[in-house]
């Protein structure tokens, strides 16, 4: 069962789903409240969720990056390339009114890697931007490996999609496919960090950054 929960500070609702969400059900839901914000008749949602074990192709994904379709594909309106989705990842699907807040597409992606950093800060990981490559990165002691990654589609300046952090995954199932179009880095998460959280500590992490960034 969902659990919506209202924020005074910013008015948002948080809704989490205990239980793993078909994709397409996920895209309709947050395509019908992105239309409800702009037309004024919804407030702002963060949706906290998991899916089933997917790989999802953003406006950029390129055909060779799917290695093997070990799990259902799904092609996106979302920006950037291919990704991976699955238990032991806390997806995060943010349906802002940007025109309300910033109507600057850069500048709220800046904002969600900046909602990131924040939350891993919370664990001690240093979240890390790197030039030319999406998502957030950590250093490893010979290599640099992706903790999170983000892709956002914006209509009638309303966000929807938003931003994926490697809690505890099965880190084999990112093979299937070249993750953000990415060769020469890994993926990692909290748990291969060696960090013990649950997706109810890092929800947290989130809840607590998203308003350090967001307000």
């Amino acid at each position: 069962m969902d659990a919506p929960v209202k924020t005074s500070r910013t008015d948002i609702e948080w809704r989490i789903s205990d239980h793993p969400v078909a994709y397409p059900d996920a895209v309709a839901e947050m395509e019908a409240r992105a239309a409800a914000i702009a037309e004024g008749k919804a407030g702002e949602q963060i949706w906290l969720l998991e899916h089933p074990p997917i790989y999802t192709a953003g406006t950029s994904a390129r055909d060779q990056d799917l290695i093997e379709a070990r799990f259902p594909v799904y092609r996106t309106g979302r920006g950037g390339q291919f990704t991976y989705h699955g238990p032991g990842q806390r997806v995060a699907y943010a349906m802002l009114d940007l025109k309300r807040r910033n109507p600057d597409v850069r500048a709220y992606v800046h904002d969600l890697e900046e909602w990131l950093i924040q939350a891993l800060a919370e664990f001690n990981v240093k979240g890390e931007r790197r030039e030319g490559r999406v998502g957030i990165w950590v250093r490893r002691s010979d290599r640099e490996d992706k903790i999170a990654a983000l892709g956002v589609r914006i209509k009638r300046w309303v966000s929807f999609h938003g931003v994926a952090l490697n809690v505890d995954p099965d880190l084999s199932h990112f093979a299937g496919i070249v993750p953000c179009g990415v060769t020469a880095h890994g993926v990692t998460s909290l748990a291969d960090l060696g960090i013990v959280a649950s997706l109810a500590d890092v929800d947290v992490a989130l809840k607590r950054s998203f308003g350090k960034i967001f307000g």
